[in-house]
């Protein structure tokens, strides 16, 4: 379990999941949190058992396609249907927001008081296309108060991609070139600093995380670019 290392205040709670400590077989070994890799229902379940015992109440699980749709959570929202959403977002003690990935980058927000948090599934088509925004506009603080933690996701060296992708990202702001090398024809993208860089732009100051590679650290994290089929951590954050 990684716990963020960030300043948000005490009463804001957050952690990531790694992919040991479960009980999914190979190639999920071990704590594979995703119901829709074909994975044993029965071991996901388990595992996220072993979660919620962790936590102040049932995460609400998203379908996450992509969208740049923020989902605002309240009291009722984990025994509601799931929902598709790449974000999710509340302002009510005990609920949890929760995202999962191997190998896009989880992002956990909250403001300097502590009133509201947020996780957002940032993969390259939704943060080309808007979500980190989408999700700061949902906040009542302004983003200069916001606190914004990077969770672990696949470093540039490894996330090579076409041009379509450079594209999708320099359209919108052209000195996001910075953050492509160029390779025969296609480009390694810095997802930590693409991201970084939006945040920056919409007026956030203090970012925290960035240190991991779910790539290289197989120890430690499931990786889809490495392994196809595999399972996904979770990252989650709530009002104590």
């Amino acid at each position: 379990m990684i716990i963020p290392d960030w300043p948000a205040p005490k009463h804001i709670k957050a952690m990531c999941t790694t992919r040991f400590g479960g009980v999914s077989k190979p190639p999920f070994n071990s704590n594979n949190l995703a119901l829709h890799v074909n994975d044993n229902v029965d071991d996901v379940n388990a595992n996220r058992l072993a979660l919620r015992e962790l936590l102040p109440t049932n995460p609400v699980w998203l379908n996450q396609q992509h969208t740049t749709d923020v989902l605002t959570l309240d009291e009722k929202s984990a025994a509601k249907a799931v929902s598709i959403a790449d974000a999710s977002e509340t302002s009510v003690r005990k609920v949890v927001c929760c995202v999962m990935t191997a190998d896009c980058l989880p992002i956990l927000l909250t403001d300097q008081y502590g009133e509201q948090v947020a996780a957002i599934h940032a993969g390259w088509r939704g943060m080309a296309d808007g979500i980190i925004e989408k999700t700061l506009e949902s906040f009542n603080a302004r983003t200069s108060q916001i606190y914004a933690w990077l969770g672990p996701a696949i470093s540039q060296k490894h996330f090579e991609v076409g041009q379509d992708v450079f594209d999708a990202f320099c359209h919108h702001c052209p000195t996001d070139k910075l953050h492509f090398t160029p390779v025969k024809g296609k480009y390694y993208a810095n997802l930590y600093q693409l991201a970084i860089a939006r945040l920056t732009r919409c007026g956030v100051n203090d970012i925290s995380g960035g240190e991991y590679c779910t790539f290289e650290q197989s120890d430690l994290f499931f990786s889809f670019r490495r392994e196809g089929v595999t399972g996904r951590m979770a990252s989650v954050i709530w009002i104590e």
